[in-house]
Formats: structure tokens, C-alpha cells, sequence
């Protein structure tokens, strides 16, 4: 039996300034180890595939990037789900509670996973050519999105086995596994393409083996962990009142990302208006804006652990202040890190295109995200944390209407008046601050409300 005691976190007593920043390096590790690895795919068939399929190949798996962002992004919110009831039961001693939402949560993701593998293992040319794939990339996206599709049930029970591990306050071991796990996949990538010479379909497998490997690795730490969040394959079954539980939280996260993803393609469609250039110059700077988005997510998901734990612990003073340090720690990471991207941003740029007018275009987006993306984590911080208190359509509603519905009004009453990438992209800062001043609102309330009832419960003890 391993003894998993070293991996714990009991959040609900010490200081949180340095538990919650222990936790969230972890996980800034694992986000950032996710992002390159899922990026090592095209940089291999790019350097490494013959000269005659190089081309279609990185298609191939470009045009495919859409439905795995939407994958991911949807089950992460699942995962959300997961994360915070094991957490609040977790700070709530409540054995019994824990193990059946281990269970019940890993049930969810074996048969979820299955539908979802078998959709798009026979549907997957259909999605394609719904996407508008080309004739000569078609074939082989959809190869790589069937093999693809054939270990999501692998890849579904890593994020629920990672959100568990996160609830107890483990974020150490996650890391581990996926940097493992990553390294796996670029040596395969470069095994299947450089030698097999399976360009689309060797990433593919290269990926699927290593995902596989990753959940494998999971699945075995909960297997061999001590007390109620061990893992038993006898056991795994629905517990209806706990699965109801994990899907309240779960099911709006994921929508709302899924959202996210569809008010995204309407930015794109406005900035594919402005020209190729203008093209080249955003994508660049979205790539790095997905570095920046690292801590942003970690402190997400720390926020939700912590308050989900102190919650169930009745400590809830230590919520208000998780909270806080929260936000703290990720308003000075985004800044730092954004202060950082607008020194060296042109020389950034120009690694992904010396062009110095694709240069030009991508300054003028990343000048503003760059200044502003404390927003976007303050903004998820709190999200997080409403979601680890058990409010998750509060801020999924809010989420939908302040920055995907406002990012898509823009679209269609603003931009057309001032037709310029700046115009555009200022919706982003503006539907952040909207939705954190909307989402900080619903926050304070929910919290006043709680230390309320806490102060009049323990007063009614006290006369007891």
C-alpha cells in the first residue's frame, strides 16, 4: 500500500499563503506541461515528415484542434464538478460521501467515455465535413481524430482521477504523471513519424499510448491510496444522490466552456476579415496567450479546491480568506507574467513569423491582452471559488451573458463601426471586467449569507 499521507494537504488549518501557493505551482506545471506536449504533435510532423505529406499531415491535425479544444474543455469543467464535492466532503470527514463520489465519478467517466469514443469513432468524417475540412486533408483528419477518439475514455478518467488527487490536496502527483506521460508521446511522435513514416495516424498513436498511460498511472495511485479516497474496481458503480451532485457543478462548467469556445469563433471570423496577415499576427499572439493563461486556470482550480475543502470543514472565515489569497497570487503572477510578454513581445512575435507586419498586427492584440489578463484570472478565481462553495450556475449564467454574449453583440454592433483588430479585441478586457464585477458581486453576497448563518448558529449554541 503506498502511503499517500505525504502527498495530502489537510487545507483547512495552517498558512495559506503557502499552502495554496505549494498547491497551485503544481498545477501551473501540469497546464503548462499539457499545453507544449499537445503542441509537440505539429512540431514533429512539421520537422520530421517527409516533404510530400507534410503539409496535408499538419492540416490533418490542425483542423481538428477545434473539437479537441471543445473536448477538453468540457470535461475539465466536468471535472470541476468532481474536484469540489470530494473536496467539501473531504473537509467534512464524511468517509462515506468521499468514496461514493469516487466511485460514482469514475463510473461516469468509464461509460461517458465510451459513447464519446464510439461518436467519434463513426462519426468523425461527418464532423469534418460539417467544419468545412478540405477534400485533401479530410482523409487523414479523419484517421487522426478516430484514433484520437479511441482513448478518450483514458483521457476522461485522467481529469477525474487528477480532480480527486486535487481535492485532497495533492496537485504533485498529477504533474508527475503527465510530464511522464508527455515525455512518452514526443518520443513516440518521433518513433511512429521518423521511422514507421505514419505522419497523422503515428501522432495519433503516439498520443493514444500515452494517454492511456497517463490514466493508467492515475488510476493506480487512487487504487493505492489510503482510506476513503481509495479506488476499488468491485465498487465503481452510480450513486445517484452523489452523481446529481457532481453534474450540478459539473455539467454548467463545461457548458460554459464549451460557450467560450463558440463566442471565439465569432471573434476569429471578424479578425479572418482583416486580412491574412492580420491572421498570422493574432494567431501568434493567442499561442502566447495561452502560456499566460496557465496560472489563471491553476488558481481556478486552487480556489475551488480550497474554499470546496474549508467549506465541508465549517471553516468559514479560512473560505473568505482563500478567496482573497487567491486572488491575490493570481493578479500578481498575470501581471508579472503579462509585464513580461509586453517587454519582449515583438521578439516573441517574431519567432512564429519575422514578418514585421504579421509582427505589427500581433503587437496590436497583444498590448492589450497582455495589460489586461489580471482581469481574466481575477475573473476565474472567483468563478472557481463559487464553484468549490456549490454555486455553479450562478457564475455560469453570469459567464455566458457578461463575456460570451458581450463578446458576440460586439461582433455584430461594434466592430462594424470601428473595423480594426484594437476594436476587437478590446472586448475581451471588457467582458472580463463585466463578468468579475458581476461574478464578485454574487461572491460577496454568498459569503456574507454564509459567515450570517454561521454567526447566528454559533450564537444560538452559545445559549444553548
Amino acid at each position: 500500500m503506498q502511503n499517500s499521507k505525504k502527498y495530502r494537504m489537510d487545507m483547512c488549518h495552517g498558512s495559506l499563503f503557502s499552502q495554496i501557493f505549494r498547491f497551485s505551482l503544481p498545477l501551473m506545471g501540469t497546464n503548462l506541461m499539457a499545453l507544449l506536449f499537445h503542441a509537440s504533435d505539429l512540431i514533429v510532423l512539421g520537422q520530421f515528415a517527409s516533404d510530400e505529406v507534410r503539409t496535408a499531415a499538419t492540416a490533418a491535425v490542425g483542423s481538428t484542434s477545434a473539437l479537441y479544444i471543445l473536448f477538453v474543455i468540457f470535461f475539465s469543467g466536468f471535472s470541476a464538478g468532481v474536484n469540489s464535492i470530494a473536496a467539501r466532503y473531504i473537509g467534512a470527514k464524511d468517509d462515506k460521501k468521499v468514496a461514493l463520489t469516487v466511485h460514482s465519478s469514475v463510473a461516469l467517466g468509464i461509460y461517458g467515455g465510451i459513447v464519446l469514443m464510439l461518436f467519434g469513432v463513426f462519426f468523425s468524417r461527418t464532423a469534418l465535413t460539417w467544419m468545412g475540412t478540405p477534400p485533401d486533408v479530410i482523409d487523414k483528419a479523419t484517421i487522426y481524430l478516430q484514433i484520437y477518439s479511441i482513448g478518450i475514455p483514458f483521457a476522461v478518467l485522467y481529469m477525474i482521477g487528477a480532480a480527486i488527487l486535487r481535492a485532497m490536496g495533492d496537485t504533485k502527483r498529477p504533474f508527475i504523471y503527465i510530464t511522464v506521460s508527455g515525455v512518452v508521446n514526443v518520443l513516440l511522435n518521433l518513433f511512429f513519424v521518423s521511422v514507421f513514416k505514419l505522419d497523422a495516424a503515428g501522432v495519433a498513436i503516439a498520443t493514444k499510448i500515452s494517454t492511456v498511460l497517463s490514466a493508467v498511472l492515475v488510476l493506480r495511485a487512487l487504487c493505492r491510496t489510503e482510506g476513503a479516497l481509495r479506488l476499488s474496481f468491485n465498487k465503481i458503480r452510480f450513486h445517484w444522490e452523489t452523481l446529481k451532485e457532481i453534474l450540478w457543478i459539473g455539467i454548467p462548467a463545461g457548458f460554459q466552456g464549451a460557450l467560450y469556445t463558440v463566442s471565439n469563433i465569432f471573434i476569429q471570423s471578424s479578425v479572418n476579415s482583416l486580412g491574412s496577415s492580420a491572421m498570422a499576427g493574432n494567431a501568434a499572439c493567442q499561442s502566447l496567450e495561452g502560456l499566460i493563461n496557465v496560472p489563471s486556470n491553476a488558481y481556478y482550480q486552487t480556489a475551488m479546491s480550497f474554499t470546496g475543502q474549508n467549506l465541508g470543514g465549517r471553516k468559514y472565515k479560512r473560505v473568505v480568506r482563500s478567496v482573497l489569497v487567491c486572488l491575490l497570487y493570481t493578479a500578481s503572477f498575470l501581471m508579472i507574467t503579462g509585464g513580461t510578454f509586453l517587454i519582449f513581445g515583438r521578439t516573441l512575435l517574431g519567432f512564429y513569423n519575422p514578418d514585421p507586419v504579421v509582427v505589427g498586427w500581433g503587437m496590436q492584440r497583444l498590448v492589450i491582452m497582455m495589460s489586461s489578463y489580471f482581469l481574466c484570472g481575477i475573473m476565474d478565481a472567483i468563478s472557481g471559488a463559487l464553484r468549490g462553495m456549490g454555486h455553479s450556475v450562478k457564475p455560469t449564467f453570469t459567464t455566458i451573458l457578461g463575456a460570451c454574449g458581450l463578446r458576440i453583440f460586439w461582433v455584430f454592433m461594434i466592430f462594424p463601426h470601428w473595423n480594426t483588430l484594437r476594436s476587437l479585441v478590446i472586448s475581451y478586457p471588457v467582458s472580463w471586467l463585466l463578468t468579475g464585477g458581476i461574478n464578485g458581486i454574487i461572491l460577496f453576497w454568498v459569503c456574507r449569507k454564509m459567515l450570517k448563518q454561521h454567526t447566528r448558529g454559533a450564537l444560538i449554541l452559545h445559549q444553548r
